[in-house]
């Protein structure tokens, strides 16, 4: 697995890619700020980012988010501070795990896993849910073409259907886009 780190420490950023090359990951991006961060995550595509919460220019819940943003990776924060506001914070930025300093090196590969899983898992649903929208928006416009062609034309809602399909078919065009031509035919 693929992982950036982010951390203003370089010594820490080292301790950091030490423990997580000797789990058997590649660390493929270091940073120093979040900025930093943001911009390697966009260029490199890591599996997962490890962010220190104090970082400068850019820190790492606001990096976190950025990340979510362009839906790249989990983010897990690694920080000394578990004070609720950065955890609230933290939740609000969609991070995927939050582990306060000093952690042992037996800690980091299963929040790794749990974040990457959950993030797959995200990721699946987000996919379906827009899946299931366009198919709906999709089944509301066709159900009005029905609507119109049995208005204008006296067809009974199976002949409706059967017209905009077959229509569909000679068309080599989605049943929407049939129906979309119906509605806009029909100045609706």
């Amino acid at each position: 697995m693929r992982v950036l780190i982010a951390d203003d420490d370089p010594i820490i950023r080292l301790d950091l890619k030490q423990m997580l090359e000797n789990l058997g990951y590649q660390v493929v991006a270091e940073a120093e700020d979040g900025q930093q961060a943001v911009e390697h995550a966009k260029a490199k595509s890591p599996d997962v980012c490890l962010l220190d919460v104090k970082m400068p220019v850019m820190d790492g819940i606001d990096a976190a988010t950025h990340i979510a943003e362009n839906g790249i990776a989990p983010a897990i924060l690694l920080t000394a501070y578990s004070d609720q506001e950065l955890i609230d914070r933290a939740k609000e930025a969609g991070v995927f795990g939050y582990l306060v300093k000093p952690f042992k090196p037996s800690d980091l590969s299963p929040a790794i896993e749990v974040a990457r899983s959950r993030f797959e898992s995200n990721r699946k649903l987000t996919e379906e849910n827009a899946s299931l929208t366009d198919r709906l928006e999709a089944r509301k416009v066709v159900e009005k073409a029905k609507g119109i062609l049995m208005q204008d034309q006296g067809l009974s809602e199976t002949e409706a259907y059967k017209r905009i399909q077959q229509q569909s078919m000679n068309a080599r065009k989605s049943m929407r886009e049939i129906a979309e031509a119906i509605i806009l035919a029909s100045g609706v």
